[in-house]
């Protein structure tokens, strides 16, 4: 049993290449590496504009491989749902958009599974906590405030289907 050779690649969502770094790395693995690259892109397409972790096993004696896709990195998930190039640059001073409740708590579903946070409750407050160091307000509030919120009780509806 040959073991199987593993590719680690960081890929703009939807765009990967035959150039490199998957190319090269797949190349000399005897791959159909135009395969792999389709099969990737259509794996990412949803997050356009954002670099995805994407992990690739190949079986060098068969040729067949598996692709597994990570979820792209919190700030690129906030920076895509409010279509903004970047976070601010002084988050204290300037705010760069505005998340809803809703939309955070879709960011922490998508990303939790990365996250520490052992519930979604906890990861919505990793988001939030991003959120701050962006310059990123929820419902017009400091995501603080929201934390604070959350920690009283407030918005548990949305964590119910836990």
């Amino acid at each position: 049993m040959v073991e199987k050779k593993t590719v680690d690649a960081l890929i703009s969502g939807g765009q990967a290449t035959a150039g490199p770094p998957l190319g090269p790395a797949l190349g000399p693995l005897g791959v159909n590496v135009l395969a792999i690259v389709n099969k990737i892109n259509e794996l990412t397409k949803d997050y356009a504009g954002m670099k995805v972790p994407v992990k690739i096993a190949v079986d060098p004696e068969t040729k067949a491989f598996e692709i597994s896709i990570g979820t792209p990195t919190t700030s690129a998930l906030i920076v895509s749902a409010l279509k903004i190039e970047k976070g601010s640059g002084s988050p204290k001073e300037e705010k760069v958009g505005n998340l809803t409740m809703t939309q955070v708590v879709d960011l922490a579903s998508k990303k939790q599974p990365q996250l520490l946070a052992k519930s979604l409750k906890l990861a919505v407050k990793e988001i939030l906590g991003s959120c701050v160091s962006m310059g990123v307000t929820v419902d017009d509030k400091d995501p603080r405030e929201v934390q604070r919120e959350i920690d009283e009780g407030e918005h548990s509806s949305l964590f119910e289907k836990e």
